[in-house]
């Protein structure tokens, strides 16, 4: 018994420890507002150049980058978790506000008023869809429109993910040309290019102020039936920042007009080919264009590593700490009940079998952005193992072990207590271990939504084809991995009786 009584405290220390690793990733001022960006480079430059113009104007500002696609920022702008964020027209008529009249610009804020949404007007550029061809292929097969690829059944195909299921995407697109290919992937958009590169795929989708237009000399398809629709860059943001930052939304309009398309191109061309940070692109830009005064905020590898570290050791410290809590009284329930105890095994397995992104954005109506909706994804992502080898452990111990602590007057508590749990605690601890491993690494998804971590690094760096800033996330997440697992090794030498130790290991 006295080797079970260490498991409380150890737990107990590994949760107290949260609140003191939680305050240190608190931003150390509130915000006045709070800026969200899409995944995708042009997104995130001019989230920071919205956010120099507003500290310019000294509003605090804070922006949340690469917060992942569309249906993420929409969501976070109406629950309030950001409030603004750089958006397209095109994107607003044919996805977020599909089924509704918004053919004018007045009809499209009027729409938006009443989600409690304001726009701005268009900041001057207009970044539509295009199809995407090397000018050989282009040259080999003959084409010049979007309609030439009709005589080309067998050409592959690579969109982004969120481009196959737009209103005004790969679905569309197909049934507008009657386009035969069927061999179509969905892959990240900055991945595409290189797969277009290699020749592993034959078209892409590109939006037609990308940088790498021109560093892959590549060809755009002429949309000879006006197809895309006109996706004019403006600001969104909520109704009552007005009222709650006066001079923010004043301050917007500053931005309006001033950037062209070849100026929004050459700032991407900065960041994606001259490997400049947005930051300072942004800083470069307000600085010129609006004559504000603008420091970048480029942080320094060490800075950047021990934010990342503080971020994904709360992730984990919480939602696992919290998932041995739950995960073992469930593990003891499925193995004392049967009928219980399937029941039991089957939900937390059909939880394991959603995909982790999928369980990750379904948790932001509930919860916004952030911490909060990935730490509850990874919480129950951690229950399987540790639920099904706690089972697994008390079912397996003999039988006549049971009887005999029954017959010697142990009452099925003390017995559980004294007996089965002690017995039963190599496997437990190998769920445990088993389970903290997939949450260090499943814990990298939550930079999609907001919650840092060392999946920033690794977002940034795909998206910049930046090996060095992958590697800056994914070797720190897996020395985690393996520092946690090493953890948890002397967990159970503290927790596993000596003479099951030595018993096993002879």
């Amino acid at each position: 018994m006295k080797y079970l009584s260490r498991l409380p405290a150890l737990l107990l220390t590994v949760l107290l420890a949260v609140p003191f690793t939680a305050m240190h990733t608190l931003p150390a001022a509130a915000q006045d507002i709070t800026v969200g960006s899409k995944k995708f480079t042009e997104s995130v430059i001019l989230g920071e150049i919205i956010k120099f113009t507003m500290t310019g104007n000294d509003i605090e500002t804070a922006h949340r980058r690469d917060l992942g696609g569309t249906r993420i920022l929409w969501s976070a702008l109406l629950k309030g978790d950001i409030d603004i964020y750089p958006e397209y027209t095109g994107t607003l008529r044919q996805e977020l506000l599909k089924g509704t009249d918004t053919h004018t610009l007045p009809l499209l804020r009027a729409a938006l008023a009443k989600q409690g949404i304001r726009m701005s007007a268009p900041l001057g550029f207009n970044n539509t869809y295009a199809i995407g061809v090397t000018k050989e292929t282009a040259a080999r097969y003959g084409l010049a429109t979007i309609s030439d690829l009709r005589r080309h059944a067998d050409f592959s195909l690579g969109f982004s993910n969120e481009f196959l299921d737009r209103g005004d995407g790969w679905p569309a697109l197909r049934t507008t040309y009657r386009l035969p290919q069927q061999n179509v992937r969905g892959l990240d958009h900055d991945l595409a290019y290189r797969g277009l590169e290699s020749g592993a795929i034959d078209g892409i989708d590109v939006y037609t102020t990308d940088a790498e237009i021109a560093y892959y000399d590549l060809f755009l398809l002429q949309d000879d039936r006006n197809h895309f629709p006109v996706y004019d860059a403006v600001i969104l943001y909520r109704a009552d920042l007005a009222e709650r930052v006066p001079g923010a939304a004043a301050t917007l309009t500053r931005l309006e007009g001033t950037i062209d398309a070849a100026r929004m191109s050459a700032m991407n061309g900065a960041v994606k080919l001259d490997k400049k940070s947005e930051s300072t692109v942004a800083a470069a830009f307000v600085t010129d264009r609006l004559k504000i005064a603008a420091t970048p905020s480029d942080s320094g590898f060490v800075a950047r590593l021990w934010k990342s570290t503080r971020d994904h050791l709360v992730l984990v410290i919480i939602s696992l700490g919290a998932a041995i809590l739950f995960a073992v009284p469930l593990g003891i329930l499925a193995a004392r009940h049967d009928r219980v105890g399937q029941c039991i095994l089957a939900v937390v397995g059909i939880i394991q079998t959603i995909p982790s992104l999928a369980l990750f954005v379904f948790m932001i109506p509930l919860l916004g952005i952030g911490g909060p909706p990935a730490i509850v994804a990874l919480f129950l992502y951690s229950l399987l193992p540790i639920v099904r080898n706690t089972h697994a452990g008390l079912r397996g111990i003999d039988s006549g072990i049971v009887e005999s602590a029954a017959a010697i007057g142990l009452e099925p508590g003390a017995s559980l207590r004294i007996v089965e749990l002690p017995l039963a605690m190599r496997s437990i601890m190998a769920g445990i271990k088993t389970s903290a491993v997939i949450n260090v690494g499943t814990a990298t998804l939550g930079a999609l939504i907001g919650a840092g971590g060392y999946g920033q690094p690794i977002l940034t760096g795909i998206r910049l084809d930046d090996t060095a800033l992958i590697l800056e996330g994914a070797i720190p997440a897996a020395v985690l991995a393996l520092a946690v697992q090493g953890v948890f090794e002397l967990a159970e030498r503290a927790v596993v009786p000596r003479g099951l130790r030595l018993k096993s290991n002879g």
